[in-house]
């Protein structure tokens, strides 16, 4: 049995849930997620966790926002006039949008609030300022 080692990819099933149990993300009904430890292209608790995990093993993991998406910054919300989207554009809580910061790097923005005249956008992650939960198994060292 094969069992996970820094610089190994992986193949896991996992379910990501908030702290009143709501999943946000699931592998489940689809292909396991395949990721090389320590690439860093998943949360560091993440990727540590499967760390000496054996082929069909499971573990639960808690991760806090600061070690998750960070934390929610008040700074990345902002209110712009509804006249800056196109007037026959359906502007909804929830949709996101692509758009440029004062440096000119790309942003994924998600609307937070619409009202007839603002709209209010959020530069945060979606799940910036939450604890996170996953469960994990691990289904192959490939």
């Amino acid at each position: 049995m094969a069992q996970a080692k820094h610089g190994d990819t992986v193949k896991v099933h996992y379910t990501g849930k908030l702290n009143d149990g709501t999943v946000f993300d699931t592998s489940n009904n689809r292909e396991p997620l395949q990721f090389t430890i320590g690439d860093g292209h998943l949360i560091p608790g993440f990727e540590q966790t499967v760390v000496g995990m054996n082929t069909g093993e499971s573990r639960t993991i808690n991760i806090q926002a600061e070690d998750a998406y960070g934390l929610h910054h008040k700074e990345m919300v902002g209110v712009v006039g509804r006249d800056q989207f196109p007037p026959d554009l359906e502007v909804k809580v929830g949709q996101q949008f692509e758009t440029s910061d004062a440096e000119g790097r790309t942003i994924i923005v998600t609307v937070a609030d619409v009202s007839e005249s603002n709209v209010t956008l959020d530069g945060n992650h979606p799940l910036a300022g939450k604890d996170l939960t996953f469960d994990i198994q691990l289904v192959a060292v490939v």
